[in-house]
């Protein structure tokens, strides 16, 4: 018995030293593991860290480039009177697009490739320098629609693949100016001015009068329509816009905000005389620009779901349409006949009557020749003064107020800043802004 208990424990001894070894092995691998998932983590963190790092130094640089766009496109506006409409009575009209399927939208291209009429454009006098792209003042420029071809490096206006329907400034609708993209350090910058003039002003709705707002919503169901906008939908918009209106109702003629106090003066004669003179003082406190600010606010807050509106009825290489893109969000109060799409149009004219029949008559004058003014519209169409009497104030030959988007890219970050602005022929005055 003793010899065999001796024998087992120098089985168990040889046993542990063979097992030795693959304790070694398995906690040098733990130990391995361990530290390579140590290496990876902090690794990691230090990636992080470092894109973090440069992620801010991206946002600076775009935010800079950004600001710096602002500053440059105000100052350029300045000096730039109303932008100038361009003519466009041989080409086909901007109105209807937004209801064209992409095949329908090349169809009409290719129809009017085949009539040459892009050729008259490409050899006008008044087409400026097509590789001035970053020359804000050229209106009549239609390089958007593809400065080069792959063959010889001159467009062929011709061909349906290089062409774009012009807008009333030239650009596409709503652009006033053809895009201008600018280096500002290591920002990429784009800058877009559109007319809000030429959209769907929400703040119709919002006006107090009873008879007026039944027109307004008739107008709003109008656009919707064209815009497949459904009746549910309508229904929100309608409801959204009324508890804006429990907030503040909108005006065609906002006044400044002004203070009127009483002044008393005591004037002395003799020791016991005293004659008590006052006078009412008014000052201004803010100007009339101040009341359209705040709409604007109202309008991008979350009081209205843009995101429905948002939702794309057309969406191409070329092309997104929504009913959004068609509705001025930033307080407008006028629409201009001779930039207006035709669903704004009828809107506008719902004020008055005969609305489908006038936008149309209105489309097709516009194309030979822009209206000069309201009076001309009148006489243009003779037969239907009466209803364009009734919309006169809704509707102008002229347009003032543009929003000015701007787009900044630096490595990964991007930064953008939409301004509304309005203009007259002397001075920009400044509404509202929202970054991004």
């Amino acid at each position: 018995m003793k010899n065999r208990a001796m024998w087992n424990k120098s089985l168990n001894s040889c046993s542990s030293r063979q097992n030795r070894p693959g304790i070694v092995l398995l906690v040098t691998l733990v130990l391995l593991v361990m530290l390579s998932a140590l290496g990876y983590t902090l690794s990691s963190r230090v990636a992080a860290q470092r894109h973090r790092e440069q992620y801010i130094i991206d946002y600076q640089a775009a935010s800079y480039g950004c600001d710096s766009a602002v500053r440059y496109v105000l100052a350029e506006l300045q000096d730039i009177n109303v932008p100038t409409l361009v003519d466009r009575p041989n080409e086909p009209d901007f109105s209807d697009l937004f209801h064209l399927s992409e095949v329908e939208y090349r169809e009409l291209l290719t129809e009017w490739a085949e009539k040459g009429v892009y050729n008259r454009i490409e050899t006008s006098s008044d087409r400026r320098d097509v590789n001035a792209v970053n020359d804000i003042n050229d209106i009549n420029d239609v390089g958007s629609a593809g400065e080069t071809d792959n063959i010889g490096g001159v467009t062929d206006f011709n061909d349906p693949n290089f062409l774009v329907v012009r807008g009333p400034y030239g650009p596409p609708w709503p652009l006033v100016f053809k895009p201008v993209e600018l280096k500002i350090g290591s920002a990429k910058v784009r800058i877009e001015i559109e007319d809000e003039n030429a959209k769907y002003p929400l703040g119709w709705m919002l006006l107090g009068d009873k008879e007026v707002h039944r027109e307004a919503s008739a107008g709003l169901e109008t656009f919707c329509e064209w815009m497949d906008v459904n009746s549910a939908q309508v229904d929100s918009l309608e409801q959204e816009l009324e508890e804006i209106s429990k907030i503040k109702r909108f005006r065609l003629d906002f006044k400044p905000i002004t203070k009127t106090t009483r002044r008393t003066r005591r004037i002395s004669r003799g020791r016991r005389t005293r004659v008590r003179r006052s006078r009412s003082v008014t000052r201004t406190i803010a100007p009339a620009s101040v009341h359209i600010a705040d709409f604007a606010k109202l309008f991008h807050s979350s009081l209205i779901d843009a995101e429905a509106l948002a939702v794309p009825t057309i969406v191409s290489e070329s092309r997104k349409e929504s009913a959004l893109k068609y509705m001025g969000l930033w307080a407008a109060d006028k629409v201009n006949i001779n930039t207006a799409p035709r669903q704004v149009l009828e809107a506008a004219f719902a004020f008055g009557g005969d609305a489908d029949k006038i936008a149309e008559e209105i489309i097709q004058r516009r194309r030979i020749k822009p209206f000069e003014d309201v009076e001309d519209l009148r006489k243009s169409l003779f037969r239907y003064s009466v209803s364009i009497e009734k919309c006169e104030k809704y509707i102008t030959t002229e347009s003032d107020f543009f929003t000015i988007r701007i787009t900044a890219v630096s490595g990964v970050a991007e930064a953008s800043i939409v301004l509304a602005v309005t203009k007259d022929d002397e001075k920009i005055e400044e509404i509202a802004a929202i970054s991004g």
